[in-house]
């Protein structure tokens, strides 16, 4: 459960704004959008295996 602390005289949108804000790092939604569509394991090594490769040849061209 998501608790928001808020203040005396604090503003509504900056509370609701620090609500989002900590759902988004819960990961709820992005759990919830992966768990919609099965995705073979295979297929999950695959992309994250791209994105590993990726981000190792961005890394190499700053480095040059």
């Amino acid at each position: 459960m998501i608790i928001v602390p808020i203040k005396e005289g604090e503003n509504i949108e900056k509370a609701l704004k620090k609500f989002k804000r900590k759902f988004e790092k819960t990961g709820a939604i992005r759990e919830l959008r992966a768990r919609k569509n099965f995705v073979k394991p295979s297929v999950k090594k695959r992309v994250q295996m791209q994105k590993a490769i990726y981000v190792q040849q961005l890394q190499l061209k700053d480095e040059l």
